[in-house]
């Protein structure tokens, strides 16, 4: 409950920023000239929003679910310690634009990755026309497709870019059930799955960068309060693919929840060997859109009911920017944040032994296809 309230009423945590700060804000004094920020994103779609999932969503009328309008995002930052290099999901419109908005005026290069170019073009050119000296280039993914997240890792290696920081943003959201082109229930294939061969592609980088510029790394995954609503066990392992079994928002929370394992397993893989790298994962909070014509009736009301707890879009992807890039999360890994602070999650994001579980699942998965 204090957690509602401190959201509700934007009071600073122990960090000293809380779910009213801005994304500006917590990136204030940071020198990030020198930055190259690659981001894939799924473009050309209205931004709807949802009650208690917090994360930003848009309808897809092709494929009737709502998705996450993210991608993933590079960004090499000179930030007054030294070269960075960053990678994130967004969307183009929303907390990932805001973040790649913020982070060009900071002096980024921004690489946008995304499945539909043209859209991709005008996100580049809203960002120049409000940031005429930012840097920006366009480079096609799409996350759902483990041959087109190798493409899009094995493009920016023939790069020979640095990368210091992995941010995975990207996701969908309440689709009925179908599976991705490697045969992934689509929820789970693109919410983790993606994410996971992601970093699993970019990770030596991450670490030979740390190492070769003494400057830490960190990966970051974007989750959900909905993680708290999956399956019964948290995961399914056994029927992640089984259409009969399948239910839209518990899949969802499922996915979202898999985001906060991968994470702290990974910590505790990188802490083990040693690596200057960190792996952290967040709630970005309840984030205000234009509901568009998609929204329900049901969803505008619960939205009213709810209003003090609606971050405004710059709002929303201040957490993101707060544990990509903010000194005070220095040395920090395995933990879980919600406005720009430390936060709980349930016994299931705490499992080290179903983190595990799911960590061996995952790399069977991209093994086989």
């Amino acid at each position: 409950m204090a957690s509602y309230f401190r959201e509700a009423t934007g009071i600073p945590g122990p960090s000293g920023f809380g779910s009213a700060t801005t994304a500006e804000q917590v990136t204030e004094g940071i020198d990030a000239s020198g930055l190259t920020v690659i981001i894939t994103v799924h473009l050309g779609m209205e931004l709807v929003e949802m009650n208690f999932f917090p994360s930003h969503m848009v309808f897809c009328e092709d494929m009737n679910c709502f998705a996450l309008h993210r991608g993933v995002e590079l960004m090499a930052m000179n930030w007054e310690l030294g070269s960075f290099c960053y990678l994130f999901t967004w969307g183009n419109s929303g907390i990932g634009a805001e973040a790649a908005r913020v982070l060009a005026l900071r002096g980024a290069h921004v690489i946008i990755g995304a499945r539909n170019i043209e859209s991709a073009n005008g996100v580049k050119q809203s960002i120049l026309e409000s940031i005429p000296s930012a840097r920006v280039e366009i480079i096609p993914i799409e996350l759902s497709s483990l041959k087109s997240v190798r493409a899009f890792a094995d493009k920016f290696l023939e790069m020979d870019l640095p990368l210091n920081i992995l941010i995975n943003n990207a996701g969908i959201m309440y689709c009925p059930f179908q599976l991705s082109e490697d045969g992934i229930e689509m929820q789970f294939a693109t919410n983790h799955v993606g994410h996971f061969y992601l970093t699993k592609l970019l990770l030596d980088k991450l670490k030979t960068t740390a190492e070769k510029t003494g400057i830490e790394g960190r990966i970051v995954n974007l989750s959900s309060e909905a993680h708290m609503t999956p399956y019964r066990g948290g995961i399914r392992f056994d029927k992640i693919n089984d259409k009969d079994f399948y239910n839209d928002k518990l899949a969802y929370g499922q996915s979202k929840l898999a985001n906060i394992l991968h994470a702290n397993e990974l910590a505790r893989r990188l802490k083990e060997e040693g690596a200057n790298v960190t792996a952290n994962s967040l709630h970005p909070g309840l984030i205000k859109t234009n509901l568009g014509r998609h929204a329900t009736v049901a969803v505008a009301a619960l939205r009213a009911a709810t209003c003090v707890l609606w971050k405004s879009i710059p709002q929303g992807a201040a957490t993101t920017c707060y544990v990509a890039l903010h000194p005070n999360v220095k040395g920090v890994s395995g933990k879980y944040f919600a406005d720009c602070n430390e936060s709980k999650t349930t016994s299931n994001g705490t499992d080290e032994l179903l983190g595990t579980k799911l960590w061996d699942f995952t790399e069977n998965l991209v093994s086989a296809i």
